[in-house]
């Protein structure tokens, strides 16, 4: 039997479109992938036309539906003209993923002004510019789900993530007023706050202080992105639709 998170994990989401931000690697690859091998269409976005190409090929070669869109996340006109393309273009959006993030590690005494809008402004204002485009769409349709991939730094915080710990935090919290805002719509809005996860971002950190990061985790492992990919396909599933507001912590029990 085969061990990948994803075995015997199925949700169908067959006609529905999605958006995923921050596809063309890690976490957003994976959720990307996963939305498609369940049936959706997948708007695959990232600034990377290159390497987006690698994963709209992973989703069509395995016959689903992708196409990749070149944006710049912190623009409004980049982010609307994305969303109306797409919801005009395709007939509807159904599921927006706002996963596209970067970090700018280092202590707060020593961070740039740079280094701190630069998190901020890709973080927390391109969630909110995707959400706000997208909900229009969806408060239309009376239908919708939104997902946004916060981190347990934005609940526990973490020495020298001050500017990533704070746009994390901003994204829980605009997820809870968003969930007020368009619930009656049957718009839901829910957050994914991924611990420490295998990837590009956490690879970087050296063999030594992630196996040092492991013993401190009940699971004694690191994440994988597939299992961040389970929990956004639960979410934006109609088995989810009494679920909103909330914050899913996947940590292996890390904030306990």
């Amino acid at each position: 039997m085969s061990d990948s998170p994803m075995n015997g994990f199925k949700v169908d989401l067959t006609g529905q479109v999605a958006i995923v931000t921050g596809a063309s690697q890690g976490l957003g690859r994976a959720m990307a992938i996963a939305l498609g091998a369940s049936g959706a269409r997948v708007a695959c976005v990232a600034r990377n036309a290159e390497k987006l190409a690698s994963t709209v090929q992973e989703i069509t070669e395995a016959g689903g539906n992708a196409e990749a869109f070149s944006c710049d996340v912190k623009s409004r006109e980049s982010v609307d003209q994305v969303v109306d393309t797409v919801a005009d273009d395709w007939g509807r959006l159904d599921i927006l993923v706002n996963n596209a993030g970067i970090t700018r590690d280092t202590l707060m005494p020593r961070m740039s002004d740079d280094e701190w809008d630069d998190v901020i402004t890709t973080n927390l204002r391109g969630t909110f510019l995707f959400s706000r485009a997208a909900s229009r769409h969806m408060m239309r349709a009376r239908y919708g789900r939104i997902i946004n991939i916060a981190s347990v730094s934005g609940i526990m915080g973490n020495p020298g993530q001050t500017n990533y710990s704070a746009s994390k935090a901003g994204m829980i919290g605009m997820t809870r007023s968003l969930s007020k805002e368009l619930g009656g719509r049957k718009v839901t809005i829910n957050a994914i706050a991924p611990g420490f996860i295998e990837s590009e971002m956490t690879k970087a950190l050296g063999d030594s202080i992630l196996a040092e990061v492991s013993k401190r985790i009940p699971a004694k492992r690191l994440g994988k992105a597939e299992e961040v990919a389970a929990a956004v396909l639960f979410l934006a599933s109609p088995a989810a639709s009494y679920i909103t507001g909330q914050t899913l912590v996947v940590d292996g029990g890390m904030t306990g």
